[in-house]
């Protein structure tokens, strides 16, 4: 009796291991966006401290009252720099994922930072899982209007900026650039990260503001590198810092229903038929990088429990 009990302890204890790893790889998700500029993502998150502001409140509203909780999870997988191809106008700053489709708003009351023409930016593209890749930096053209629905004819072809495997410190990559010298007033900051360590690109737009004259980039009301302006507020920015170890679990809108894997990309149809896009899958709705998607998850912890449950009933019958 002693033999069977310390071999059915034996096969619990091994099985333990793998149903915990197994759980680990499920929750590794969830990797970044821009806090300076700030992002329309990260702003009218509950840590980016714009969501009282009317542009956020109604980006809520449109997602079905869900807040935008996975501010760092706004990607879609398998891209493979297919951008204009795969993303749809007009869900530019969504990246097409219905769980972040307050974003897509044609609105000119988004918090803003303010910027001057031909200055240097610094960018801080906050991160809370580390990945390898390549930043491209887009900026409207002049003549953009932020009540129009933004698309791919508002981009330049090129971007003003490609950065490739920045140095993250304290939490964040910190992107340099120069600014062009010939926009004025509000324009859209764009930026896309394409992964070379997961198949996954990143989209977000940042709302800024040109000033006249020369030099270094102030802030709404104040100096500085940077600032925000909203709503019915100037100075209005992103108080809170983005912490580096918020689980990566939180779903990004309870709205969102995940996809099967073989589900097409959040282009349309017909768009996925002509480009080959078919196979690919919004990435907000998965894992990426850090281990199997939930669904593989749940299978490996049930195949842990039946082979524990199977050495139990042997044990038991062979007493």
């Amino acid at each position: 009796m002693t033999a069977y009990r310390t071999a059915t302890a034996a096969a619990v204890a091994l099985a333990a291991p793998l149903l915990l790893t197994t759980w680990a790889a499920g929750t590794a998700s969830a990797h970044g966006a821009p806090t300076s500029p700030v992002s329309r993502v990260y702003a009218c998150s509950p840590e980016g401290g714009s969501q009282g502001t009317a542009a956020c409140r109604a980006a809520i509203a449109a997602n079905g009252g869900a807040p935008f909780t996975a501010w760092d999870n706004l990607r879609v997988g398998g891209v493979n720099g297919r951008d204009r191809s795969v993303i749809p106008d007009g869900k530019l700053c969504s990246g097409g994922l219905p769980a972040y489709k307050g974003l897509d708003l044609a609105r000119a009351d988004f918090p803003a930072t303010r910027l001057t023409p031909g200055a240097s930016l610094n960018m801080k593209y906050s991160s809370t899982i580390a990945h390898t890749g390549t930043f491209k930096l887009y900026l409207t053209k002049q003549g953009y209007s932020p009540t129009r629905p933004l698309t791919w004819s508002d981009l330049p072809e090129k971007p003003f900026a490609t950065v490739t495997d920045p140095a993250l410190v304290g939490g964040a990559y910190r992107i340099r650039a120069t600014l062009p010298s010939d926009r004025t007033g509000r324009q859209m900051l764009f930026t896309i990260w394409q992964n070379s360590s997961t198949t996954d690109t990143y989209y977000s737009c940042s709302d800024v503001v040109f000033s006249g004259g020369s030099g270094a980039s102030k802030p709404a009301g104040s100096t500085g590198t940077s600032g925000t302006t909203g709503s019915g507020s100037t100075g209005t920015s992103a108080k809170k810092s983005p912490s580096a170890t918020r689980s990566a679990t939180t779903a990004p809108s309870p709205k969102a229903s995940s996809p099967a894997a073989d589900s097409p990309s959040p282009a349309a149809s017909s768009a996925a038929v002509q480009t080959g896009t078919a196979d690919l899958t919004p990435a907000a709705e998965r894992t990426s990088g850090g281990g199997p998607a939930l669904p593989l998850v749940a299978g490996g912890a049930g195949a842990a429990l039946l082979f524990t449950a199977g050495v139990a009933v042997v044990l038991r019958r062979r007493q």
